[in-house]
């Protein structure tokens, strides 16, 4: 009986291998043979599994990207009860990837980010993680200035332009809080003590109180 091949978990080890050869020596610098090597598969496996480089970069994107908004939602699945004031907290932690365990992937997809300036195919990728991001991110917003819980449910429809607006400059700061830590110009402390810095600012820029931020979980 011919061995049966989990393709999908296949392509998500090669696309870990990418994101840790990408992290080290950038897109340009990772090959399909330097990356089979690091998957511990065949050149003829990654080949099988992506045409092209191209493709292969691809897919490791948007498994990036997959990754931090799922590791986003299962943070908020955990603690369905906790205010989404402080689920919004503990979402904008991940999003910047501040602890010293997500430094890799920070450099990753700053990488990424980087090239995708100049392939429209990478970018489309990323403008749909930004996306989903962002789509949470109004969500918390939105419920917190009604003193829900992260479990509610906000209509899409129902969001007021202000808090689109400040959706967008949270997610803009993440970021660049990112870049800044990763070159060394602030310390994971400082990025995040701004970063809830802004999250304070945001409800009276809204015009509201939610209920208390507890600090949760804090990066290293």
């Amino acid at each position: 009986m011919p061995k049966q091949v989990d393709y999908a978990g296949r392509r998500r080890r090669i696309a870990e291998a990418v994101c840790l050869l990408v992290g080290e020596h950038g897109p340009e610098g990772v090959g399909m043979r330097d990356v089979a090597a690091r998957a511990q598969v065949s050149l003829g496996a990654v080949q099988r599994c992506f045409r092209s480089k191209g493709e292969m970069l691809l897919f490791a994107v948007e498994h990036v990207g997959e990754r931090v908004t799922e590791r986003v939602r299962v943070r908020l699945a955990a603690s369905p009860a906790q205010s989404a004031a402080t689920a919004l907290s503990h979402m904008a932690d991940e999003i910047a990837l501040l602890r010293e365990e997500h430094r890799a992937e920070a450099r990753t997809w700053l990488a990424f980010v980087a090239r995708a300036a100049v392939g429209e195919p990478l970018a489309d990728s990323l403008r749909n993680s930004y996306a989903a991001l962002q789509g949470l991110i109004v969500r918390l917003i939105a419920e917190a200035a009604e003193g829900g819980s992260a479990g509610d449910s906000a209509g899409a429809g129902d969001v007021p332009p202000g808090v689109q607006r400040e959706a967008r400059a949270l997610l803009a700061l993440a970021d660049g809080l990112t870049v800044q830590v990763l070159m060394g110009h602030s310390t994971a402390a400082e990025a995040e003590e701004v970063l809830h810095a802004h999250l304070a600012g945001l409800w009276g820029r809204l015009g509201c109180t939610p209920r208390e931020v507890s600090p949760g979980s804090r990066a290293s």
